[in-house]
């Protein structure tokens, strides 16, 4: 199942921006215990959404940073 991008390219560079201030905090030692497993997961979702464009947590809403004509367009019902 192919899924259509619905993020923009500033909503994509936020995420890539924080995923690696999140890897730069874990490489400074800056964070530590529980955190390194929250703020890892966290960045690793952002890093996979960003650089694939999806972001599923948008989808069920229709919703999309896109601009033009690639927008998805809101589910509309019969």
């Amino acid at each position: 199942m192919k899924r259509r991008m619905n993020m923009g390219m500033i909503d994509r560079t936020i995420r890539l921006l924080a995923a690696l201030a999140i890897l730069v905090f874990f490489a400074m030692g800056t964070i530590s215990g529980v955190a390194v497993v929250v703020l890892g997961l966290l960045a690793a979702v952002l890093l996979v959404t960003s650089l694939a464009g999806v972001c599923p947590a948008y989808v069920p809403f229709g919703f999309s940073t896109r601009r033009g004509r690639d927008r998805m367009a809101p589910r509309r019902r019969p």
